[in-house]
């Protein structure tokens, strides 16, 4: 049985969340798609196409079903978390373009995410599915995601000297906010995690892992110099589980869809921190060579 408290404090969790996106935007900042059209199609055509096609085929190797696999499609489905722009700037990324496509990917979400979760409902759930994404849901994934961040953007372009002080407190609130949205979940179905954690750990582990490779090495594939898919690959890597459990929780109903996003907002901090770490060495070594060279 959900907490009231849980219920009812997790919109107000990812309300807060996304007002401190929007502390950090400008409008200029969708527009900055232009300068940087290739690395920012090349992305989020990772972020749409790409990893819900190995999301699938992770939820078929371990052997995840119903709302579990459910749940873990719609993980991927999330746009990029708040802590991306972050590790961006922590692995020496292009942060600018960073910020770009967590604007881009905040928006497209609301279309997207509904296609990806009801397919995977069909899917996954067919004719026992008790819970599903109509119209009027869609339309609370608009509101739980694009209206606190429009608030946030109104109130920097109004205040932007007070929205500037505030965005490290609001960063470390959201962080705290992560905390708080994932022990409710786990708690709340400790017995679905327990019996489903040998696999659900290492899927989850795995997507991540697999995230932040898609998001660096398919841009470099295609010519995107490093900083630009450095920026990718944090975007991309480090999905936003607080929406997810949000999603599950509030908009779906069903708290054992949220598990999935709980355990990866747990796990998503080890290879975002050592891939940030190889990323930033790396290049620092690429700028070194060219230093000697030059």
């Amino acid at each position: 049985m959900s907490s009231p408290l849980f219920t009812l404090g997790l919109p107000l969790a990812l309300g807060l969340v996304m007002f401190g996106l929007g502390l950090s935007l400008t409008v200029g900042d969708f527009g900055r798609v232009v300068r940087y059209p290739k690395a920012a199609l090349i992305s989020l055509a990772c972020q749409i196409v790409v990893l819900p096609l190995i999301c699938l085929g992770l939820v078929q190797v371990f052997g995840l079903s119903g709302v579990l696999a459910v749940g873990l499609m719609l993980l991927v489905a999330s746009p990029g978390g708040s802590s991306a722009n972050l590790f961006s700037y922590l692995a020496g990324g292009n942060v600018a373009l960073n910020v770009t496509l967590t604007a881009v990917n905040s928006v497209l979400s609301v279309f997207t995410l509904p296609v990806v979760v009801s397919l995977s409902i069909t899917h996954f759930l067919g004719d026992d599915a008790s819970i599903g994404l109509q119209f009027g849901k869609v339309l609370q994934v608009f509101a739980i995601v694009l209206v606190p961040v429009a608030v946030g953007m109104a109130v920097r372009g109004r205040f932007p000297d007070w929205a500037q002080g505030m965005g490290r407190t609001v960063k470390i609130g959201s962080t705290a906010v992560l905390a708080l949205v994932i022990l409710a979940a786990v708690v709340s179905q400790f017995g679905v995690l327990r019996d489903n954690i040998t696999t659900l750990g290492p899927a989850a582990l795995l997507l991540s892992v697999l995230s932040l490779g898609v998001g660096y090495l398919v841009p470099r594939l295609f010519g995107v110099t490093r900083d630009d898919a450095t920026a990718s690959a944090m975007e991309i890597g480090i999905h936003n589980a607080t929406l997810a459990i949000a999603v599950a929780v509030s908009v779906l109903g069903d708290e054992a869809l949220a598990l999935p996003a709980a355990v990866y907002g747990v796990l998503m901090y080890l290879p975002a921190s050592v891939a940030a770490l190889l990323l930033a060495r790396a290049g620092r070594a690429a700028n070194n060579r060219a230093a000697a060279a030059g």
